[in-house]
C-alpha cells in the first residue's frame, strides 16, 4: 500500500511485532508523513486537551461561566502538517485523504460504544458547494455511523472568523427532530478552537434533555 499523503511504499513499515500479533490494521501514512502529525501530550487542560496546562484553563472557565461543562476529547495538536492535511482534504477536496486517520479514530471512538454519535453538519449550501462533509468522512471511514439529528442554516465560515466572532455568533444550529432524543450523545468535529460551535451544540442537546452530552475532535 502506498501513503496516501506522499504516494510513497508503506510495506517497509510493517515490524515484527505487527506479524507477531497478527495486526491486519491498514497502514495509509508511511513512517514519515506519520512523525509530522503530533498527538496531544501528557499535559493539557483536563476539560478540553489544550496542551501545555495541567488545569483547567481560562477558555474552559468562561464557557462553566456560561453554564458550559466542557467535557472535550481530542487526538491531535494543530501543527503545520495538520494544517496542510486540512488545506488537501477540507478546502482542496480529497475525498481519499479521510482515510488517513481511521485506525486512531477507531481506537478512540470504539471507547464511546454506549454514545450515539452526532457530526457537527455543514448547511445546505456549504454542502453543496465542498460536495461533502469532512466530519462524516472521517467517522465513516473509521467504521462508524451516526444519527442524524442536527442541521444547520446558513452563516460566514468560522474559518474566516476571528476569535471573538466565533465566540460572539449566535448558534446556527437546530435539532432537526421531534421524536425522543438518544440518552447519551457524542457530538464530533473535526477541529475544536475556541469550542463556540461545540459547545454551544452540547448546550443545545442538554437543554432538550439529552442526559449525557460529551463533545470530540480529531484535532485541538
Amino acid at each position: 500500500m502506498n501513503c496516501l499523503l506522499c504516494g510513497q511504499s508503506t510495506k517497509s513499515d510493517l515490524t515484527f511485532s505487527h506479524l507477531l500479533l497478527f495486526k491486519n490494521e491498514r497502514n495509509y501514512l508511511c513512517s514519515a508523513c506519520d512523525s509530522t502529525f503530533e498527538k496531544i501530550g501528557e499535559y493539557h487542560c483536563p476539560s478540553c486537551m489544550k496542551r501545555g496546562l495541567s488545569t483547567k484553563c481560562k477558555d474552559c472557565k468562561l464557557w462553566c461561566k456560561e453554564g458550559i461543562q466542557v467535557d472535550h476529547k481530542a487526538i491531535f495538536t494543530y501543527n503545520q502538517a495538520m494544517k496542510d492535511f486540512f488545506s488537501r482534504y477540507k478546502f482542496d477536496g480529497d475525498f481519499l485523504l479521510r482515510k488517513v486517520f481511521a485506525p486512531v479514530l477507531a481506537d478512540e471512538l470504539k471507547k464511546y460504544r454506549d454514545y450515539e454519535f452526532v457530526v457537527i453538519p455543514l448547511s445546505p449550501e456549504r454542502l453543496l458547494e465542498r460536495g461533502f462533509n469532512q466530519v462524516e468522512g472521517l467517522v465513516e471511514a473509521a467504521g462508524f455511523s451516526f444519527q442524524d439529528l442536527l442541521g444547520k442554516r446558513e452563516e460566514k465560515a468560522s474559518s474566516s472568523k476571528n476569535r471573538s466572532e466565533r465566540l460572539a455568533t449566535e448558534i446556527p444550529f437546530y435539532i432537526k427532530t421531534e421524536a425522543p432524543l438518544p440518552k447519551k450523545i457524542l457530538v464530533i468535529d473535526d477541529i475544536y478552537t475556541t469550542g463556540a460551535t461545540i459547545n454551544r451544540v452540547k448546550r443545545l442537546f442538554e437543554e432538550a434533555g439529552v442526559l449525557g452530552v460529551k463533545t470530540f475532535s480529531l484535532v485541538r
